[in-house]
């Protein structure tokens, strides 16, 4: 087995991924002079980075993995399963709250259905009073500004062409002056000991601000999530938060689930 790394190690590699997630790519000569260290520690940093699943070496530096497919592609996976998470996490919201979306393509599914664009809804589209928005996502922004009775406020910053959704700290200093009742956030997998995980630390950072912020909080994921591997954990994830499926976990994943504080809900 492999050692973990020491901590001085351990806080050049932390700095290297925010880089990574920030820029999408880091230089060996850059972080040698950062860190004011030789190069050939650096690349010893990212051989080990890279090992772990965190990162792609290149030529002079690294990049990040290109593991996430863009969002229209994560659209076509399981369409019918994130649209009923959708429909569950819509049910959940009611005129005058403050409700925090998060990007993805499940979240995204829960905008079409709170816009009643569900294809598979019985019931005509839903007249909302008062109902607040706040999200970092361009196409759930889009999509609900068009509603009457939603008022949706951006959370700002550099946009991510993958994820056509703004992260970092522009973000999070404007999700900080809402009050929410309500927080949808994504994931990028649910290992079999129960984590929740994400490819990056800049959109795992935020989605976990949200979690926090909101009295109560969702995790939407679908049965593709399942026993997927990757590289952030999500956290903290706040004890009672729910975790709204397509389909039941197997069991050694969900009773590790209900150890780490997770309300399971099975959308139908």
């Amino acid at each position: 087995m492999s050692q973990p790394p020491r901590p001085i190690a351990a806080r050049r590699h932390d700095e290297i991924l925010r880089r990574l997630s920030a820029d999408g790519n880091v230089s060996v000569e850059e972080m040698a002079l950062v860190f004011d260290v030789s190069r050939e520690t650096i690349r010893r940093d990212l051989k080990a980075l890279a090992g772990r699943g965190h990162l792609a070496i290149v030529h002079g530096g690294a990049t990040r993995r290109a593991d996430e497919p863009a969002l229209a592609d994560r659209q076509s996976d399981n369409p019918e399963g994130k649209a009923a998470i959708g429909r569950a996490g819509a049910r959940l919201v009611e005129d005058g709250m403050v409700v925090l979306l998060d990007s993805g393509a499940t979240t995204l599914a829960l905008a079409h259905a709170l816009a009643g664009l569900d294809p598979s809804a019985s019931r005509e589209r839903p007249a909302w009073t008062g109902l607040t928005i706040c999200t970092n996502s361009l196409p759930i922004g889009l999509c609900l500004c068009r509603i009457p009775g939603i008022r949706v406020h951006m959370l700002g910053g550099e946009v991510s062409v993958g994820d056509e959704a703004a992260f970092g700290t522009e973000a999070i200093a404007a999700l900080a002056r809402f009050r929410a009742d309500l927080a949808f956030v994504g994931a990028g997998g649910i290992s079999s000991a129960g984590e929740i995980t994400d490819f990056a630390l800049l959109p795992t950072d935020l989605r976990a601000r949200m979690l926090a912020s909101a009295e109560r909080a969702y995790i939407v994921a679908d049965r593709t999530k399942f026993g997927r591997l990757t590289p952030i954990r999500l956290q903290p994830i706040p004890r009672g938060t729910g975790l709204i499926v397509d389909a039941a976990p197997p069991p050694a994943m969900a009773g590790a689930l209900a150890e780490r504080g997770l309300d399971l809900v099975l959308a139908r």
